[in-house]
């Protein structure tokens, strides 16, 4: 026997604002086609004015604890993975603590930009795993429409804001690759490539700042470490490539997306996307795509998911869990 952390509810939430590439066509020189073509992406959604991180989270969470039948009493930890917190402390996770009315555990967030929620995934897994909790509600929202520069072309018709959330819980497995639950996890960074996705402020820096990219190059680095963190982990969980039901990966780019799946030999058929509806949300991306993937009738208890993302950092994982 050997202790899992299984997912047993997911859930999500989107900001009302929907945004159609169409909107950009007014302020910059794009078009609808330049977007879809080059990105895959439709629409987006952007919070409300009196909307914060913290809020999306809140909504998303609420979601997740519903679809697992408990409540916040129920938790033990909340992870919030997020790049766009609503104060420089305390953490949104706190934040969603008091909301949901949890008064005992601990919370707190990780900041891994893109590839967060794959590190709070991560890092709940260990939490559960060394028994400092029998339940994590982990969660990836992002704001990202507040750090835009909404005069840079290439990078403000890609990201969009959005929750999503799923309960882990502490099963027992047999301790082998049928077993539900995370089965691996595999993560990595280079502080050297900071330059190709940052933001040009933040609190020591006295501004808030914009995010800046060097797309081209980001793609460079994406196809490749994504491919393969995505068969590292698979490797550590004694799984190949043609036992995947469902890659659920970072929805930052079709292309990206199109070009890990084709390196792993899978067909896009086999590829849970929703970056044509939301953009980029960032660390909020995975867990939208799982809670969405579910809703579809994609998703199915039983199936080997691999999800894997890379941002700013440059950081990048995977995680493969049995639904």
């Amino acid at each position: 026997m050997a202790g899992r952390s299984v997912v047993v509810g997911v859930g999500h939430y989107l900001p009302e604002r929907v945004v159609p590439n169409s909107e950009f066509e007014k302020t910059l020189d794009t078009s609808d086609e330049w977007i879809k073509t080059r990105s895959g992406i439709e629409r987006r959604h952007f919070a409300a004015e009196d909307e914060t991180t913290s809020d999306l989270a809140t909504n998303a969470a609420e979601a997740a604890l519903a679809d697992a039948g408990l409540t916040a009493d129920d938790i033990d930890a909340i992870i919030v993975a997020t790049s766009t917190a609503d104060l420089t402390f305390p953490s949104a996770a706190t934040m969603v603590q008091a909301r949901l009315g949890m008064t005992k555990g601990f919370a707190f967030d990780v900041q891994a930009v893109c590839a967060g929620f794959v590190f709070a995934l991560s890092n709940a897994n260990a939490l559960i795993l060394s028994g400092q909790a029998k339940r994590v509600l982990v969660i990836g929202a992002e704001t990202f429409s507040r750090i835009m520069d909404w005069t840079d072309r290439s990078t403000c018709v890609l990201f969009g804001d959005g929750a999503g959330a799923l309960v882990l819980e502490l099963q027992e497995g047999e301790g082998t690759s049928d077993d539900r639950g995370i089965l691996a996890t595999d993560l990595n960074s280079d502080g050297r490539y900071k330059d190709l996705l940052y933001v040009d402020g933040g609190v020591s820096t006295q501004s808030t700042g914009h995010l800046r990219m060097q797309g081209n190059q980001v793609f460079r680095h994406a196809v490749e470490k994504l491919t393969k963190t995505a068969e590292t982990a698979l490797g550590t969980a004694g799984l190949g490539n043609s036992d995947v039901d469902w890659i659920v990966p970072h929805q930052a780019n079709i292309r990206i997306i199109q070009g890990t799946a084709k390196k792993m030999g899978l067909p896009m058929e086999n590829v849970v996307v929703t970056v044509q509806d939301h953009g980029n949300t960032s660390a909020a991306s995975i867990p939208l795509a799982l809670s969405v993937g579910k809703q579809r009738g994609q998703i199915k208890q039983g199936d080997l998911i691999v999800t894997e993302a890379i941002g700013g950092g440059l950081a990048w994982g995977a995680v493969v869990l049995r639904w």
